[in-house]
């Protein structure tokens, strides 16, 4: 007999067969049992969860001699000719290789013939988001209205990919990721049945590397098999695979906990010398890194860590804070990231690894804070160590300055000299149109006759500025505040004030024409 790859060998029969898809299961089973029957489904998740799976059973489940039911019988000749691919009314669509408009048409004029000889006429059509637009709206009609024996069953890994208008015709189910635990109790049930010897530390590895998908794990048993001889340990599986040692990862880390860059490079090499490849070693080491970032925070769930948390000794654990942990981790993923344009791989390799022996000199912000508000303390706070405080047991008053008028007067004809220097004649302008002035403590009203409000609003607008020159060229900390006299009003027309300042500019004179 031929050979055949656990994946399909143990490809689920069904709907109890599928791993951790409870909702789905669930769902189907009840639509079947009630007769709501939809006339298109749409499946969607990650590879290796049993999509196209759970489209066959469903195909089953409905075309049963003995149905529709939720249990098919797997014996009736529909069940046999589904299950071997080969039945005349489910026929299977590679999305991926069918992807025109021209596919989409032959199959809308299939759709008008009824099943040969089962109760529906059942289109399974697989990486359905491959399909062009041109095809999907080809589908639309189709979908929406089919005949009523015909069942559309779509599998997608990439959802977003489908246009709205397909998804809105369908009832969508999401495949979810396997957990480790799931695809371990798998792989122990398929070494039982081959009767192979497997380290149990060494099945969570192979679930765990699968990454939530049951077919990756199977692959990966079968190719871990091949060369284990009936027994299967992790050992083994680090020495055939390349794969660093769970305990060479911690004695590399207990060496950058001390800081000795040499040892660090030493070891690391030792480590490439034994044919490890570079970005194998950098996935491994952020993983450790990972791992005891979840211990730090309390998390020590074995299908997180993918080891038991006693692997990892306390005193290395203790030997990070969270901060160092976190920036060796963006270390490692930039390295790797970094590789696809890197000179050389070993050279950004020995590079970090050089930085990540000086790990613990690093400084956070956090650190440095906290280093700062214990200074603060120590010098504040500390034994024999006041505040300064009044000699006289008298509370100071601040002495406050007054300016006499004639002071007064000096500081707006030194602004007016100042402004002359910088050539702002437009201020010299509207410095020169000012009726009076007050100092009030810190503040120097500016009172203009309502004729100049020209000259007023120009500096209230240019306030900031001349504060500034007050404060750096005559060191006088000054608020200018403008006021306009509104009781000094007669009846002689206004002058335009543009025009003056145009005058005192150019030093000229208007010349009325006659």
């Amino acid at each position: 007999m031929a050979y055949e790859v656990t994946a399909i060998k143990k490809r689920p029969r069904t709907f109890d067969e599928l791993v951790d898809q409870e909702f789905v299961v669930e769902t189907l089973k009840n639509s079947i049992v009630q007769r709501r029957i939809a006339h298109a489904y749409l499946f969607s998740g990650p590879r290796g969860v049993g999509k196209t799976s759970a489209a066959r059973i469903l195909a089953k489940a409905l075309n049963c001699d003995a149905g529709p039911t939720d249990s098919p019988c797997g014996k009736c000749s529909s069940c046999q000719e589904i299950t071997a691919g080969n039945s005349l009314d489910v026929i299977e669509i590679d999305g991926a290789s069918n992807t025109s408009v021209n596919d989409v048409r032959e199959i809308k004029d299939e759709v008008l013939f009824a099943p040969n000889s089962s109760r529906y006429k059942i289109y399974i059509i697989d990486e359905v988001h491959m399909l062009s637009n041109s095809a999907f709206n080809a589908l639309l009609k189709t979908i929406e209205e089919p005949p009523p024996y015909i069942v559309f069953i779509f599998a997608t890994t990439e959802i977003h990919k489908v246009p709205a208008t397909i998804r809105s015709r369908c009832q969508q189910f999401t495949f979810k990721l396997i957990s480790t635990t799931g695809i371990k109790k798998r792989l122990m049930k398929v070494a039982e049945e081959l009767g192979i010897t497997a380290e149990d530390e060494a099945l969570f590895w192979i679930a765990k590397e699968s990454t939530g998908s049951l077919r990756d794990a199977y692959t990966l048993f079968d190719q871990i098999v091949s060369f284990s001889d009936k027994k299967v340990t992790l050992s083994q599986i680090r020495e055939k695979l390349g794969i660093v040692g769970i305990d060479e990862l911690g004695e590399i880390i207990r060496m950058i906990a001390q800081g000795d860059g040499k040892k660090v490079l030493e070891y690391t090499d030792s480590i490439l010398e034994k044919g490890i490849s570079i970005e194998q070693f950098v996935i491994d080491l952020t993983e450790y890194f990972r791992n005891i970032l979840f211990l730090k925070h309390g998390i020590r769930k074995e299908d997180i860590l993918g080891y038991s948390a006693d692997t990892f000794p306390e005193d290395l654990v203790d030997q990070f804070p969270v901060p160092h942990i976190e920036f060796a981790i963006e270390l490692l993923l930039q390295l790797f990231r970094t590789f696809r344009f890197s000179l050389n791989q070993r050279f950004e390799l020995e590079l970090v690894m050089s930085r990540l022996a000086a790990l613990q000199n690093m400084i956070t912000r956090h650190d440095l804070l906290q280093e700062l508000k214990q200074m603060k303390k120590d010098i504040f706070e500390s034994p024999g160590q006041t505040l300064p405080e009044n000699t006289t047991g008298k509370e100071e008053k601040k002495e406050e300055h007054t300016i006499s008028p004639e002071t007064e007067k000096d500081i707006i004809e030194n602004l007016i000299k100042h402004l002359h220097k910088e050539k702002k004649l437009a201020l010299v302008s509207a410095l020169e149109k000012i009726e009076s002035w007050e100092m009030n403590g810190n503040e120097f009203f500016l009172t203009f006759n309502i004729k100049d409000k020209f000259a007023g609003e120009v500096i209230k607008k240019e306030r900031a500025e001349l504060t500034r020159i007050l404060s750096e060229s005559f060191s006088l900390s000054i608020k200018l505040t403008v006021l306009f006299n509104k009781n000094d009003q007669n009846n002689q027309p206004q002058k335009d004030q543009r025009v003056e300042i145009l005058k005192n500019i150019f030093q000229g004179e208007v010349i009325k024409g006659e």
